[in-house]
């Protein structure tokens, strides 16, 4: 097995890695495709991985939160997508990877404003129009990155979303707003049938991070774990942006 396919599994790993609570992780995943298949084709080839991981982590949230977030979310998230979708459709590879990097940057931002500046947030982040700009900056951010984690979580901690529920409603809207991309990353020629085998060659790491993830989040401290993709994050960011 070559070094590409391996550090493409790691990808997939951090993805299924991502859907079993450790959110944070998505972003590594974001990176290393950008790195191997370029940042353009990266966001078509990551789609269906993401779609089949949402699949097997949305039955087990049932139970936890409902649709009516997710629809008060949908509109903004629609116009935020058109937006990427936009942007996507005229700006070549290296220009992506810079945007990437750059939305990699702003969703570190928001992982750590939402748990160092909770306070100083929290008359802003509880106002209509913070709801509104969580909606759009979230579908660009998922339709060009595919890295909308971080500002959906911290719209509903400011709502003050249970955890369990948090999980739910976001395992829902991300499977809802990754169908709707499909559609938009073929019209890009993003997905294509020599991508979709590479997603088959990929799976196993999807499956092995959704089961691994189950287990590591009861022996790994979390906040520890995503702190450490914090600062990941934020290299991996600055490397696409700057270089």
């Amino acid at each position: 097995m070559s070094s590409f396919h391996l550090i493409g599994l790691l990808a997939a790993f951090c993805i299924g890695l991502a859907k079993s609570g450790f959110s944070g992780i998505s972003m590594v995943s974001v990176v290393l495709l950008a790195d191997l298949y370029g940042a353009k084709e990266s966001v078509g080839l990551a789609l269906p991985l993401l779609i089949a991981a949402d699949l097997m982590a949305y039955p087990a949230f049932l139970k936890h939160g409902s649709w009516k977030p997710v629809w008060r979310l949908l509109g903004p998230a629609l116009a935020g997508l058109l937006a990427g979708w936009w942007m996507l459709g005229w700006i070549d590879d290296a220009a992506a990877r810079k945007v990437i990097g750059a939305c990699v940057l702003l969703m570190v931002v928001l992982q750590v404003s939402r748990r160092r500046m909770s306070g100083r947030l929290e008359s802003w982040v509880e106002s209509r129009g913070f709801g509104l700009c969580a909606g759009v900056l979230g579908g660009f951010a998922t339709m060009l990155a595919n890295a909308a984690g971080p500002v959906i979580q911290l719209y509903l901690t400011a709502r003050r979303v249970p955890k369990m529920e948090l999980i739910g409603i976001g395992a829902r809207f991300f499977l809802l707003i990754n169908l709707i991309k499909v559609p938009l990353n073929a019209r890009l020629a993003l997905i294509t049938s020599e991508s979709l085998l590479e997603n088959a060659r990929l799976l196993p790491g999807v499956v092995l991070g959704i089961f691994g993830g189950r287990w590591l989040i009861r022996h790994v401290p979390q906040s520890v774990f995503e702190w450490m993709i914090v600062g990941f994050s934020a290299i991996a960011g600055l490397r696409l942006l700057l270089w």
